[in-house]
């Protein structure tokens, strides 16, 4: 294996970027000059390429250390770890974490990644260093996976879940959890049955529901905003759902009395642009009269607030 030649034509580094979900992001890509991945994804922007479960060109501690200290600002929130690929495919990963919270001051520290590698125990005790981790997790069933993420043939997604379902008992920080929905693949009833069943024995501090809004490497389709709220009722109303795609928000403005508003967030909470997507003008006026009447009350989940009913504000999961 060596080290990357070509860094100064990659960027290690990039944003920041104001993140609906995380704040003021920046970004390091720990695979900048290719992608290197364990999962091909249908839905990755990336071109199609063939798994692999170690990287082949690898950064240096000190080059992404050096790239990171010029970019360091109080105008970030979130320092956030990825890649052209699977970031905890970075061999160094845990000597990174540490370098990162010698400096990171006050902003906090993020993952994005497949799950797959909490199986390996060095990954999964290097990530309970960080302060965010955010997990994705597409389909329960193996052959919906192996469909969706085309994963190599040694994950074996049994294995996968029962680290996640650890990891989320032992880690202290942040846990987002997202669910990507594929046209005709995971969107069924029969499928997010069994994801509910799994997230309710997990802490997660959010459910992040949402579908494809970039160009995918291979023919595939996401889902409307419609469909992803009508999936999003089917799960328990104790898990943090969040919709977080807004790339098909076609859906009408409708009427909610003020019982109906109550009773809508209570099954799920909703952002306020949840709200201005679902509610017409009159019930967006209810909503804020329900505030006023302390009937409604927010919570603030990661950068993201959402109105619940307060008699049920100690109800939901604590973030």
């Amino acid at each position: 294996m060596s080290v990357t030649e070509s860094v100064e034509k990659n960027s290690i580094i990039f944003g920041p970027i104001n993140s609906r979900r995380f704040g003021m992001s920046l970004g390091i890509d720990l695979s900048p000059s290719h992608k290197q991945c364990n999962f091909d994804c249908l839905y990755c922007e990336l071109a199609p390429a063939a798994t692999v479960l170690q990287q082949e060109d690898i950064l240096s501690v000190d080059a992404i250390m050096d790239a990171l200290k010029k970019h360091l600002n109080d105008k970030i929130d979130v320092i956030t770890l990825t890649a052209n690929g699977e970031p905890t495919l970075y061999p160094h990963l845990d000597e990174l974490i540490d370098a990162i919270n010698k400096i990171k001051g006050n902003l906090q520290t993020l993952i994005l990644t497949n799950s797959a590698t909490l199986v390996d125990k060095k990954i999964y005790t290097s990530l309970l260093k960080l302060d965010q981790v955010k997990l994705s997790l597409d389909a329960l069933s193996p052959e919906i996976i192996k469909k969706i993420d085309r994963p190599h043939k040694s994950i074996k997604i049994e294995e996968v879940i029962k680290k996640v379902q650890e990891f989320s008992k032992e880690y202290k920080g942040k846990l987002f959890i997202e669910i990507l929905f594929v046209h005709g693949l995971n969107d069924t009833e029969e499928e997010v049955a069994k994801l509910n069943n799994i997230l309710l024995s997990i802490n997660a501090s959010r459910i992040d529901l949402s579908t494809i809004d970039r160009p995918p490497a291979y023919p595939v389709v996401g889902i409307s905003y419609q469909k992803l709220h009508n999936l999003a009722q089917l799960f328990d109303k104790s898990l943090p759902i969040h919709i977080a795609s807004r790339q098909h928000a076609e859906v009408t403005p409708m009427y909610y009395e003020e019982e109906e508003i109550i009773n809508t967030l209570d099954k799920r909470p909703l952002t306020q642009e949840d709200i201005e997507l679902l509610f017409d003008k009159t019930s967006q006026e209810k909503l804020q009269n329900l505030l006023k009447e302390k009937k409604i009350t927010t919570k603030k989940i990661g950068k993201l607030e959402f109105y619940i009913p307060s008699q049920n504000f100690y109800r939901k999961r604590k973030a």
